[in-house]
């Protein structure tokens, strides 16, 4: 048992050492330790759990000074009255007073300060020095004695006799099995489990410095040598004890009289005297270090105004009102009554706070933070594993149903506040851990392993102004469908012209709007001369490693005003959090563009000629999500009528996206269709079902509509006659026969897009590639916009990497 609990104790020992010498400390012992290295949330959770073990604690020595007492001066067993001496009353509620009346001992010399508590500690400490050596000096001094014993037997008593043999080898055999019995003041059948919750709860003092942490001088210099030298030491003398004992004492004297070391003494009253001295204070340090957990807890203002008195503090810094909470739940734990009907309660506490105390210095370790640096460096990774599992194991061996209410009450509150707490600015261990982890995992994510099979989309969204862009910016986290997606905002500004960087600024701003939105994104910001030079520098800088935007997503560029949609967003509902926001307001219709045409043009075939999709995004101010969900495909290059392809690698990317959009939970019921626009007189049958199969294949789910659209592409072919006959303008060189697009062919589109789909949620065109002819930039925007005019929600995509695999 003392190899179990000292191993267990030893390894949560180089824990504390370490943690305690890796920078200062302040009130609240382990407590303090756990928090400022997992952070409020197991902080607070073992703070919690870490008080109520230290408050079991002392009611449980209180509780064993009681039986000591008792024992001495209590009526015996049957009788109305007993020795001269023998004159305390036994009951229930007369225990319970004496308890109280000991506890108020307790109170009062906490209460002084923790200056008085160290002096009374060391006279307790001499004391009971000087009892030891008496008791080491008995077993060699005294002869065989027979120590008769009086036995609670039913409703009467029986009379034993116990015996003190000297060092004999008889007893020594005698004494080495286990054979576990009745426990004498409960009735109850002792095991192994339950002798070592008792045993346990005499090793846990090894904390008792630790709380200390915010009296002592050099708590980093103190703390280790402290606690190193009393586990050491009391590992020694429990070791010695127990080995004289079981060479000199016969097991009915060990088992049926907790209180023999009297009776065998060279003078009984030395024992009484180092009983009494060390009970009292044990149950004195736990008092005090559960007032120092809880002033702890309070002054780190976790649990918020509930624990806001215990903050209160003397002339002299003694937490006053936190040892006065403290003492009161002690005494309420003083009515559980006997020592052992709480010891396990408490020895699991204990195991529980040890175990978390493992857990942060095995989470600071792995890490790698280069701040973590302890003084102490005679602990590994793997001493804090084995503390974890042996509490773990200990734990579930004294009780399982203990253990698992620890563990699920602590879990409880973990939660509790994770979702309540205030934030701090201890820093996260788990940011660390999650940074260890994802730079781990980003290396091993080699580009050059990447499949068609596993595409998905990663989105870099630039954003002007989050004002007039939140529904778009919402919208896009759903068409991410578990991707990369990134904020982008270009400040137009020079950085030799200003004193600092202006973008530092920003950065809160837009990281409360990714919460506050419940976005799951990153958020790029850069600064440049243009904005077509800051989105080619996110273009080319964005994401890491294997994790980089493959599409851009663009605002349509239009004639529209802006509108301000922050603030009645439901988000932001109230106007105080979108107060907090420092964007800018939105342009007014006078106020000039950050962009011409021309540059944005040149935006999107920037993004094309590096490789990456794009999509426009128009209208989505008029986005609605609220109502019953559904999606339109156009899959047709409108600008392009006499090539009716619907398998290139633009129309299979914009199918690929709008089945993504489907297959998000929120868009899951929505009603996927695909328009096909056909001739008169055209194999129709065939179309159709060719792409019927496309879809099959492609696993995408989605109603097909036949759309005649002879009326519209006419007035493409009568504008392409008109320009055969002027053959100065055909040799334009705009893609292919684009320049042949006449403004009443493409209104005409525009009106059966309307037709055919009149309101859907969101409707998906194809975009075509911009012409190589920078000139004709303006004409292919105004083309664009005649196209999609007043047609809601639409989003023009144009793909240049195949995303679709039909292979297993």
């Amino acid at each position: 048992m003392f190899v179990v609990a000292y191993v267990i104790i030893g390894m949560t020992v180089l824990s504390v050492c370490a943690i305690s010498t890796n920078g200062a400390l302040d009130a609240g012992g382990a407590y303090y330790m756990i928090s400022r290295a997992l952070g409020p949330e197991f902080g607070g959770s073992i703070g919690i759990m870490f008080f109520l073990a230290n408050v079991c604690g002392s009611a449980l020595y209180i509780l064993g000074l009681v039986e000591a007492i008792i024992d001495i001066f209590g009526v015996p067993l049957g009788q109305t009255m007993g020795s001269s001496f023998q004159v305390l009353p036994r009951s229930y509620w007369y225990e319970l007073l004496y308890g109280t009346a000991l506890l108020l001992v307790c109170l009062l010399v906490c209460l002084v300060g923790a200056s008085i508590y160290a002096k009374a500690t060391f006279l307790i400490f001499l004391i009971v020095m000087l009892v030891l050596v008496t008791v080491f000096v008995s077993f060699f001094a005294v002869g065989p004695t027979v120590v008769p014993l009086l036995l609670p037997e039913g409703n009467g008593s029986l009379a034993v006799n116990g015996t003190f043999t000297g060092f004999r080898l008889d007893t020594l055999r005698g004494n080495l099995a286990a054979a576990y019995g009745v426990d004498y003041t409960t009735g109850r059948v002792m095991s192994f489990s339950t002798v070592f919750a008792v045993m346990f709860n005499g090793c846990t003092g090894i904390m008792a410095g630790s709380n200390m942490s915010g009296d002592l001088k050099r708590p980093s210099y103190s703390i280790p040598r402290g606690t190193i030298a009393a586990v050491l030491f009391t590992y020694l003398i429990y070791n010695l004890l127990a080995i004289t004992l079981c060479c000199t004492c016969d097991r009915i004297l060990l088992q049926k009289d907790y209180g023999f070391l009297r009776d065998i003494n060279v003078w009984p009253p030395f024992v009484i005297i180092g009983i009494y001295s060390s009970t009292l204070s044990a149950s004195m340090s736990n008092l005090i270090g559960a007032s120092r957990i809880l002033y702890a807890l309070a002054k780190d203002d976790i649990f918020g105004r509930a624990l806001a008195p215990a903050k209160k503090t003397s002339r002299g810094g003694n937490p006053w009102v936190a040892v006065i909470l403290s003492w009161v739940v002690v005494q309420l734990v003083l009515f559980s009554g006997k020592l052992n009907t709480i010891a396990a309660i408490v020895t699991i506490f204990f195991l529980l706070v040890y175990a978390t105390v493992d857990l942060a210095c095995l989470a600071l370790e792995w890490a790698s933070a280069p701040n973590f640096r302890p003084t102490f460096q005679y602990f590994t990774w793997h001493t804090c594993v084995l503390g974890i599992l042996g509490c773990g194991v200990m734990m579930f061996l004294i009780s399982p149903i203990y253990a698992s209410a620890s563990v699920a009450f602590m879990l409880l509150l973990l939660l509790a506040l994770h979702y309540l707490s205030p934030s701090s600015g201890w820093g996260y261990i788990s940011q660390a851990l999650i940074f260890h982890q994802v730079r781990k995992y980003l290396l091993m994510l080699d580009v050059r392993k990447e499949h068609v099979k596993f595409w998905r989309p990663q989105m870099l969204l630039m954003v002007q102004n989050p004002r007039s862009s939140v529904r778009l910016i919402s919208f896009i986290n759903d068409l991410k469908k578990s991707g990369l997606y990134v904020l982008g905002h270009v400040e137009l500004a020079e950085l030799d012209a200003l004193p600092s960087d202006p973008l530092q600024t920003q950065a809160d701003s837009w990281l409360l709007l990714v919460d506050r939105l419940n976005i799951k994104a990153f958020v790029n910001l850069t600064l440049a001369d243009s904005v077509r030079h800051g989105v080619q520098q996110l273009l080319f800088i964005s994401g890491l490693g294997g994790m980089r935007p493959n599409t851009i997503v663009l605002g349509f560029y239009d004639g529209a005003t802006p509108r301000d949609g922050l603030a009645q967003h439901p988000a932001f509902e109230g106007g105080e959090e979108a107060a907090q926001l420092i964007f800018p307001p939105v342009r007014g219709a006078a106020a000039p563009r950050r962009l011409s045409p021309q540059e944005y043009v040149a935006v999107v075939a920037d993004a094309v000629k590096m490789l990456r999709n794009v999509m426009l995004a128009r209208s989505f101010e008029h986005f609605d999500k609220a109502r019953a969900p559904s999606i339109d495909v156009w899959p047709l290059n409108l600008l392009r009528p006499d090539s009716a392809r619907y398998a290139d690698t633009c129309s299979l990317f914009l199918l690929q996206m709008a089945c993504v959009l489907s297959m998000v939970r929120s868009w899951r019921h929505a009603q996927l269709r695909l328009f096909l626009c056909v001739e008169t007189g055209a194999r129709t049958r065939g179309q159709e079902d060719k792409l019927r199969q496309l879809l099959k294949e492609l696993r995408i789910q989605a109603a097909i509509r036949m759309v005649p659209w002879d009326a519209v592409v006419a007035l493409h072919w009568q504008k392409q006659q008109e320009q055969r006959a002027r053959p100065a303008e055909a040799a334009m060189n705009f893609p292919g026969n684009a320049t042949c697009i006449s403004d009443e062919y493409l209104k005409a589109a525009n009106r059966l897009i309307l037709e055919q789909s009149p309101s859907p949620t969101i409707r998906f065109l194809y975009l075509p590639r911009p012409p190589a002819d920078t000139s004709l930039y303006p004409s292919y925007l105004h083309q664009l916009e005649l196209l999609t005019r007043d047609l809601g929600p639409t989003l023009l995509v144009h793909g240049v990497s195949a995303v679709t695999s039909t292979e297993l």
